[in-house]
């Protein structure tokens, strides 16, 4: 497998939808002129607020906002993981990953398995589930690359999802995620570079920009982590892209040297790997 780049677009999102659209179609060409695989964030076409996915949900035929991601990353040649946006599918709402080979067509799609729900009490309370369904596929797709694995976000806490993908032969995992300013400081690299380690893979978080006056602030700070658990890069915590060389090699030189997952009692897990 040859050296590839990703690039994860760190864009600001706002309350307009059209805005927002031709604002990551925007990046995806930009980007597009220097990497192979484009990423862009959780909820990128919509405001980070549980009431407002009802109105900004689209059913994935007929999205206006899969239309020009899927144009854009055909006519720049890239892979591309469209982030999520907040999909209608009959009378349930999924927040979604759609992802596209180089020819614009769609190869994958996640719906965020584990909903994001949290209570910390004079910081941050959210509830996912007031208006999501929760997904229930493990997602792994084929890249020239390799395989990639997809979830969003809080699916990232969850470390059973994330070895699911990699024991399904992903060798890159890629969560758009939109953290926040408490539980993002505090976790937001560490989870990063552990399921990387866990799992000698490489990792790719892609979060919104932060926007101080948004009612949900964004943590920023998208990041590459490499097999061995380092950050390779990071975004600072406002609009970028985030360029990084990934050389798919390392995956096997790093299970050479530490060979944890050859190593593991499968005598001791039962693992039902969803097709």
């Amino acid at each position: 497998m040859k050296t590839f780049q990703i690039a994860l677009c760190q864009m600001k999102v706002g309350p307009d939808k059209s805005q927002n659209i031709k604002k990551a179609v925007k990046f995806i060409e930009e980007a597009g002129h220097k990497a192979d695989l484009v990423v862009l964030p959780e909820m990128f076409n919509c405001p980070y607020q549980t009431d407002l996915f009802p109105l900004y949900a689209e059913e994935a035929d007929v999205s206006p906002t899969l239309k020009a991601v899927s144009q854009a990353a055909q006519k720049a040649e890239v892979y591309l993981v469209a982030g999520s946006i907040p999909e209608r599918e009959q009378e349930h709402i999924y927040n979604t990953s759609f992802i596209y080979n180089p020819s614009g067509e769609l190869i994958g799609r996640h719906r965020k398995v584990h909903l994001f729900d949290i209570d910390v009490p004079g910081q941050i309370q959210f509830k996912e589930s007031e208006t999501l369904t929760a997904g229930e596929e493990v997602t792994v797709v084929e890249t020239d690359y390799g395989k990639v694995g997809v979830a969003i976000c809080y699916d990232m806490r969850f470390p059973e999802l994330s070895r699911l993908m990699a024991l399904q032969g992903a060798r890159l995992l890629i969560f758009p995620g939109a953290f926040n300013l408490t539980t993002g400081p505090s976790h937001w690299e560490i989870l990063s570079r552990v399921r990387a380690l866990d799992n000698q893979v490489y990792l790719a978080t892609c979060s919104p920009a932060r926007d101080e006056q948004g009612s949900y602030v964004a943590y920023g700070h998208s990041l590459v982590a490499d097999p061995w658990g380092d950050v390779m890069g990071e975004a600072g915590k406002g609009e970028e892209i985030l360029y990084q060389d990934l050389d798919p090699t390392r995956v096997e030189e790093v299970r050479q040297e530490l060979p944890l997952l050859r190593n593991r009692r499968k005598d001791m897990y039962q693992i039902n790997l969803k097709k």
